[in-house]
């Protein structure tokens, strides 16, 4: 055996024994994420975390599309085909984490919902290589999110709902309460929190549900459900505002500092 299937094996064994763990101690859902790279290795491991107690697999397809002979069609029936034997062999819920970088989201999601997911994830970050300019290495670089890109996920999401009867969930630069209402109003159902656990601790999650509850209160909701999906595409008074319409608007609304001219 290969050190990295050795170190691969290591590495699984440790994460089936934490979910086991997780299982046996908690009153709340498990959902373990799933990232593998050969159809064997998918369907193996996500049976085994089946068996292992997990409440539902979250499929990360962390794929760079790096290849230039390879086509779009090529790379969404790859993700299809994953879902597809994994759906076969497992009886759990299965949700899609997707990158942003597809062509067209909403009718790719679609096709996943016929494949049998039961939910998407939007969207994964991917981590970008850095160049040392001394050394001329590529190094690998770990940054955290900010609330600037939970936009690009809020934005989906407001053109998603309704269209689709998979259960969304959003992930990547959620911080505040501000951001998660902002998720919850344009449809989503899920808020994954990571870079301010990992920031704050997991002790913050109590303070932004208390904010939260403070919110609807002010804002005189009853619960989530009832202002869930109320700013979506659908729902907005100005649909296009999701769109491009808003483009100039944009624009206009930037200003500069005094003394600079634009």
């Amino acid at each position: 055996m290969k050190m990295t299937q050795i170190f691969e094996h290591y590495h699984q064994g440790r994460y089936l024994e934490k979910l086991q763990q997780l299982k046996a101690q908690l009153n709340i859902p498990v959902i373990a994420s799933l990232n593998g790279i050969t159809s064997e290795g998918w369907i193996e491991y996500g049976k085994s975390m089946q068996q292992a107690g997990a409440d539902a697999l979250e499929l990360n397809v962390y794929y760079v599309a790096a290849d230039i002979e390879k086509s779009s069609q090529e790379i969404e029936d790859q993700y299809i085909k994953i879902l597809t034997e994994l759906r076969q062999q497992v009886s759990i819920p299965i949700s899609m984490k997707l990158s942003s970088q597809f062509t067209s989201p909403l009718h790719f999601i679609r096709r996943l919902e016929q494949a049998g997911a039961d939910g998407i994830v939007l969207f994964n970050r991917f981590y970008q290589p850095d160049i040392d300019s001394e050394t001329l290495m590529i190094t690998p670089t770990l940054s955290l999110s900010r609330s600037e890109e939970s936009l690009l996920r809020i934005r989906w999401v407001a053109l998603l709902y309704g269209q689709v009867n998979l259960s969304i969930a959003v992930t990547g630069g959620f911080h505040t309460v501000e951001d998660i209402v902002k998720a919850l109003l344009v449809g989503a159902d899920v808020t994954h929190l990571c870079s301010v656990l990992l920031d704050r601790g997991s002790q913050h999650l109590r303070q932004l549900l208390n904010e939260l509850e403070i919110w609807l209160e002010e804002h005189e909701y009853e619960s989530v459900q009832q202002l869930k999906g109320s700013l979506s595409q659908q729902h907005a008074i100005n649909p296009d505002e999701f769109e491009r319409a808003n483009y100039i608007d944009v624009l206009e609304s930037y200003k500069s500092p005094d003394g600079v001219l634009r």
